[in-house]
């Protein structure tokens, strides 16, 4: 699930808000950081609301965010970056999944580089890929 963002540029840097939680917001010197930044600010906001019982919102498609007249003043400026909330639930789930040979013992090879396991190694390219996107 992803969550449109705001990016404005303050001062040397860029700062990071969310239509959908105001109060969150990140900072970074470049677009990357603020936008990894971003990531870690909503996991994080997202995670006390859940601790709270609150509600989690929906996201809103872009198109909504730009229709939503009380957003104007906010959004006057900003690129629009959506940004994943990856949440660690804290335990691990057993998965089955097909790979080809080759790409396995890849895989292993570059795990056992980094001193990982296999599914942390898999986990941490999961991770990678969809903050990156």
């Amino acid at each position: 699930m992803r969550y449109v963002s705001f990016i404005h540029r303050d001062g040397a840097g860029y700062g990071v808000s969310f239509p959908d939680f105001p109060g969150c917001v990140s900072v970074g010197d470049t677009v990357d950081e603020a936008v990894r930044h971003g990531c870690e600010a909503l996991a994080f906001h997202v995670e006390g609301l859940v601790a709270d019982g609150a509600r989690i919102p929906p996201p809103r498609s872009i198109d909504a965010i730009k229709a939503d007249a009380e957003l104007a003043d906010w959004r006057q400026g900003a690129d629009f970056v959506l940004i994943p909330l990856l949440l660690d639930r804290g335990s691990s789930r057993r998965v089955n999944i097909s790979l080809d040979r080759g790409l396995l013992e890849a895989i292993d090879d570059e795990a056992r580089e980094r001193r990982m396991t296999r599914s942390a190694f898999l986990a941490s390219a999961a991770r990678h890929e969809i903050e990156g996107t």
